[in-house]
């Protein structure tokens, strides 16, 4: 029987540690005497289908590779494609018709929750034309919101990100005397975890951000007015860090206030501009000094902020993903099962991409506290591991950072 090879995959917004999921499963397969090739699609599914691919033996040195573990964004470049909702529309039969032309045994799809619904439309086909083409998931996304798995790849440099970012803005805000607001929109469309995770910015009780906002409470103005208003009578400055998503109780994103909100291909609204709102709502109604920061993109692709136990994790789970194809595994994403009981360790898990897809893990309840406008230290507890550790990023001559680009 002869060797087969392996494609892979990256699909939706990139993370700091999307590359080192690419280096783990590159990394496994280049040197697995199972698997011949290791080609990568180039922008996803969509761009595959358009017969655009990357072998990386042939095309990239290993030692690039290897720099792949400090690299931010995709460096197979993403995608924003939505399959046929039935396999038995024709793009699944050329797909795999794609496949066997490059004798393809092996597909990773590196991503988050849209990213899954392709993994298992794909294994749903392969069943279905008793295709023996092993399709895996390897989990990605900033928001932390994938069921099944204790956190995902990516969550943890952005958390970094977001909880330095909001130090700085505190420490700048700190500088004068006059009582001021800032408010900090972070991204989060329906799950706040990485909004909570600004509460790390804080060094002591009673430090900011003193005001933190998820999508999971109903976000009342009148309430948000008095909140800030009692926030200036005790202190100079208030931060306030809020997620993107924020939503009234009839459901509609607080964004919505003063923009006509697009949708992407999947049908989510693009959220943007409820700092903005929030800014001039403060100014007209309690006419206080206040600004809104949108912290942006770069708070999901900041290599140089990169979490060491998430870039670890990542690799990690690249590399187990390749393993449990060549154990005859599929249909499956990989998760991350806590172990707590001698400190924190994580292990790598199997679950069910159908029992994935198309769902959101939210922020528990539990841990939002004070009216909606808190987190709870069980959060805290939750979220301090997976920041911890930093990673040297090499620098060129000019002492700015060394990326890997994609010819």
């Amino acid at each position: 029987m002869s060797k087969k090879n392996l494609l892979v995959g990256q699909s939706g917004g990139p993370t700091a540690v999307i590359n080192s999921s690419l280096y783990g499963v590159v990394s496994g397969g280049l040197n697995h005497p199972e698997i011949n090739k290791v080609y990568g699609m180039r922008n996803g599914v969509e761009g595959f289908l358009e017969g655009r691919y990357f072998d990386f033996e042939k095309e990239m040195a290993l030692e690039d590779i290897e720099k792949l573990k400090t690299t931010p964004g995709a460096f197979l470049g993403s995608c924003r494609f939505k399959l046929p909702e039935s396999i038995e529309d024709n793009m699944f039969a050329t797909l795999f018709e794609k496949f066997e032309a490059l004798e393809i045994g092996y597909v990773v799809y590196i991503g988050g929750n849209d990213s899954m619904d392709t993994v298992s439309k794909l294994s749903r086909y392969a069943t279905k034309v008793d295709s023996e083409i092993k399709i895996m998931g390897v989990p990605k996304t900033v928001d932390n919101d994938l069921v099944r798995t204790d956190h995902t790849p990516g969550f943890g440099s952005a958390a970094k990100y977001v909880a330095t970012t909001v130090r700085e803005i505190t420490m700048d805000a700190n500088v004068y005397e006059t009582k001021s607001v800032t408010i900090v929109e972070i991204m989060g469309r329906h799950a706040g975890w990485l909004t909570a995770a600004s509460v790390l910015a804080r060094k002591f009780v009673g430090d900011n951000p003193l005001l933190i906002y998820l999508p999971e409470v109903t976000f009342e103005k009148t309430k948000f007015l008095l909140q800030i208003e009692k926030a200036l009578e005790k202190n100079t400055t208030v931060i306030v860090c809020i997620s993107e998503g924020i939503k009234d109780e009839e459901g509609t994103f607080i964004c919505e206030y003063v923009t006509d909100v697009r949708t992407d291909s999947f049908g989510h609204k693009i959220l943007t501009g409820a700092g903005k709102y929030l800014e001039n709502l403060v100014r007209d109604q309690l006419g206080a000094k206040v600004r809104s920061v949108e912290l942006n993109v770069n708070q999901r692709c900041s290599a140089t902020l990169m979490s060491a136990t998430d870039q670890k994790e990542a690799a990690g789970a690249g590399g187990f993903a390749v393993e449990s194809m060549l154990q005859g595994e599929t249909g499956k994403m990989v998760s991350f099962v806590r172990r707590d009981d001698l400190g924190y360790k994580i292990t790598y898990g199997l679950e069910d991409v159908n029992l994935i897809c198309n769902q959101e893990k939210e922020m528990p309840l539990e841990w939002i506290t004070a009216e909606g406008s808190d987190i709870s230290e069980d959060f805290l507890t939750y979220v301090k591991p997976l920041v911890a550790g930093n990673v040297e990023i090499p620098y060129d001559e000019d002492g700015l950072p060394c990326f890997v680009y994609r010819k």
